[in-house]
This record gives C-alpha cells, structure tokens and sequence, in this order.
C-alpha cells in the first residue's frame, strides 16, 4: 500500500524540467514572505491611525496596481523578455516594500502603494510564460500545479510567520516581504544564469514564422477571461466571506475556522499533482474547468442547504477545494494553447488582470449582497453564478474547432 502510494507521487512529480522546479523554488521563496498585503489594513488603521475609508481606498489602490502591473507586464515581455522582468519586478518590489515600511502619511501611503503593486503584479505574467516556456505540451498542467503548489505553501507558511512578526512589530513584515523578494531574485539569477535561459528564448523564437495576433483580438479568449473573472470573484468568497460566516451564523471558533483554511492548502499539496498527472491528456481543459466549476458552486449552495456542524464545514471545504484543483490548473492549459512563443505575454498578462480584478470586486460585491439580502442570498448568488459561467464555457467548447491554433486535447 505504501509503495504503491510512493509510486503515485513518484510518477506525478517526474518529467519536469529541472527549470520548472527552479521556477517553483523561486515562487516559495517569494510567497514565503507575503506578509505585507493580508495585515495591510490592519496596520494602516493601527499603526498609522487611518481611518476604515482611508484604509478601504489604500487596498483599493493596491488592487488597482495589481490590474495595470498585469496589463504593463504583459507589454514589457514582449519588449524585454520573461526573465529580466522576473529578475527586475523581484529585486525592485523588494527594495519598494522596504522604502514602503517608512510611509506615515495617507498620501505617500497611497503612491507607494500603486507603485509597488503594479510592480509586483508584473512578474505574475512573466512566470506564467516562463513556465510555458519550459514545459512540454504533455506536461504543461503538471508545471504551473507544481508552482500553485509553492504558491500555496509559500502563502500558508507567510501568513503564520506574518502573524507572529505583527505581534513583536508591523515594520518587521515589510523588511521580511522586502528580503524574500530581493533573495528571491537573486536566487534566480543564480540558478539560471541569465546567458543560457537567453539562448533557450532565442532557440525558441528562430524560425518562427506562424502569424502573431494580438489576445486583445482573441474574441474566445476575451470571453475565457471574463468567465474567469466571474468565477474568481466567486471563489474569493471562500477566503473572505466564508469565514466571517462560520463565525457569525455557524458559530464556529477561530481555531476551527483556522483548521478549515488551512485544510484548503493541505488537500492542494497532498492530492493536487496526482489528480493532475492522472487527468492531464485525457480530455479537453474546458471539460475539467466545467466541472470544477459546478463541484465549487454546489459546495457554496451547499452552505444554504445542510446542518451547522463541523463535519459539513470540512465537507464543503473538500468541495471546493476539489472544483479548486480541477479548475485552475486547466486554466492555465487553456490559455497557453491559444498563445504561440511571440504573443503569449498577452495571454498571460490578461489572465493575471482577471484575477486581480476579481480581488476588487470579491469584497465589494460579498458584502453588498451580504448587506441588502443576508449570507444566504450570497451562497444562492454564487450557486448561480458558477452555473452560468459553466454554462458559458460549455457553449465555448462546443464552438472550438480543431485548429492548429487550439489544439482540443484527446
């Protein structure tokens, strides 16, 4: 029994390329000191006494940093390439955090602020196509899990650390943000050396002669993405809303609470690359993404639905969790095959502004609906709204054809 589970995770984990895992390495480091953003608006109202709306439109700023780094990511690519914009955004954003810690004034807050955003924002699409670049087309999915796997241990052990660091001192979470950005950075600089990661892009790009259309043209990929942006927004409520619920309407404690989102993590790291190595080729992105899609909105309906008690919490946390890992890395796969190696930091700077967008509008839509017509409406509205974009992304297969440019998985 245990070496057949040994065998599982030996297989899931074999066949990447030795780049793939340095660009992970890379991604834990950074997202191990993410620490700065998730106590931004405590330290604001705390430490620099701002007000609750002063503090509202700092994360504002921020999120609206995080969409124009996106877009402006995605242009320098093309112009300067994946990796100098990986190695700039890291050592820049680093040394930004730590001239970010010594604002006192709502103003200087507010431009550092959009600065070190759209910075920060810019290297998503860069490593987007970087670990494109080093993947095959049978290994693709299993490249960009392995970095949601970093992302997400990176975001669990920063959170941990973050807290702790607020307890003794708010200004210790942007020198320790700041560091792991720059040592990030270096990190990936000497793991590959910029001569051979330039000589493998120029590889790539020689003899390249298909046609090069702009994703802003793309009208099946500008649908993709505001489906994306729709379920996105449904899915930040399981980090921002479904926590205040449990402790409101299900009166759970902190502690459990505390269980349940780590739980999150956890099946990510011991079930993700499996399922994914299990699925991957065997039928098209959009059939997985559909389904993960309708497996998160029931689990939201779900809340509506079944008894208050633990053991349905940890239930509907599966959900989701699972539609989670059946959606998102499918993504990915979808947007890369309608990309080629010259217009693929388009595709990935869109797909990193639909995130960042839905992060604005995830709070403020869950806590106007939650307002006006109670949490029960916002399980209901979110039911309904994965079903839709289900429906949409169901119509979109249906209308792909089998061109050299999207390639249907078999």
């Amino acid at each position: 029994m245990l070496t057949s589970i040994i065998q599982l995770y030996k297989q899931a984990y074999s066949g990447l390329s030795k780049n793939s895992w340095y660009l992970s390495i890379v991604m834990l480091i950074n997202r191990s000191g993410t620490m700065v953003v998730p106590f931004m608006t405590i330290y604001t109202i705390r430490q620099l006494h701002f007000t609750i709306e002063q503090s509202g439109y700092i994360m504002a700023i921020f999120g609206v940093g995080a969409v124009s780094g996106g877009f402006i990511g995605g242009k320098l690519i093309n112009k300067i390439g994946f990796y100098d914009l990986q190695v700039g955004a890291l050592l820049t954003g680093g040394l930004l955090f730590l001239i970010l810690g010594y604002q006192t004034n709502f103003i200087s807050m507010a431009i550092f602020t959009l600065v070190l955003s759209i910075c920060n924002e810019s290297f998503r699409p860069a490593n987007s196509t970087a670990i494109a670049h080093y993947s095959t087309e049978e290994n693709k999915t299993r490249s960009y899990s392995l970095n949601r796997l970093a992302t997400n241990l990176g975001w669990a052990f920063g959170g941990g650390l973050g807290g702790l660091l607020a307890s003794i001192n708010y200004h210790l979470l942007f020198w320790v943000d700041g560091c792991t950005n720059i040592a990030a950075g270096i990190l990936l600089l000497t793991l590959m050396p910029r001569s051979k990661v330039a000589k493998t892009i120029k590889e790539a790009v020689t003899g390249f002669d298909e046609v090069v259309s702009s994703a802003y043209k793309d009208g099946v990929y500008l649908l993709f993405i505001l489906l994306a942006t729709l379920f996105a927004t449904c899915f930040f409520q399981f980090f921002i809303m479904q926590p205040v619920f449990y402790k409101i309407q299900w009166h759970f404690n902190e502690r459990f609470i505390g269980f349940l989102l780590a739980l999150n993590g956890i099946l990510i790291v011991l079930i993700e690359m499996i399922l994914i190595n299990w699925l991957e080729g065997k039928r098209h992105a959009l059939t997985y993404i559909i389904s993960g899609i309708l497996v998160t909105g029931t689990g939201f309906v779900l809340l509506n639905l079944m008894p208050h008690v633990p053991l349905v919490a940890i239930l509907i946390v599966c959900m989701i969790t699972l539609g989670e890992m059946l959606s998102m890395p499918f993504m990915n796969t979808f947007w890369i095959s309608r990309s080629n190696v010259r217009n693929r930091g388009e595709y990935a700077a869109l797909y990193s502004m639909s995130w960042a967008g839905a992060q604005i509008i995830a709070p403020f839509l869950g806590s106007q609906v939650i307002a006006y017509g109670g949490f029960e409406m916002l399980w209901w509205l979110l039911g309904g709204v994965c079903l839709i974009v289900a429906c949409g992304y169901l119509i979109m297969k249906r209308s792909i054809h089998t061109t050299k440019r999207v390639p249907v998985l078999p």
